[in-house]
């Protein structure tokens, strides 16, 4: 985490650990390659999906960050339920 960075934590609590682990691996390529002073860090075990969001960017980044990687998780969860494995 840069220094003077702003920092959220996003927590999900999914019905079992196989949509957990779906959901993660849904967004995390879009969390691989960032511009320079934003990091997207995210773990699951078991059923709780979470996400360290860190950015130097200002508050106006982090809350555009956020509101994106929200939007991908409910795209990735409907598509999931949407095959039967949500």
């Amino acid at each position: 985490m840069a220094l003077g960075a702003l920092k959220a934590i996003l927590r999900l609590r999914l019905q079992d650990g196989r949509l957990a682990r779906a959901l993660y691996e849904a967004v995390k390529p879009d969390n691989e390659l960032l511009p320079e002073g934003l990091e997207v860090r995210g773990s699951v075990k078991g059923s709780l999906v979470g996400f360290e969001v860190s950015c130097s960017k200002g508050l106006g980044s982090l809350w555009a960050t956020l509101d994106d990687l929200l939007a991908c998780l409910q795209t990735a969860e409907k598509a999931l339920r949407a095959l039967g494995a949500g």
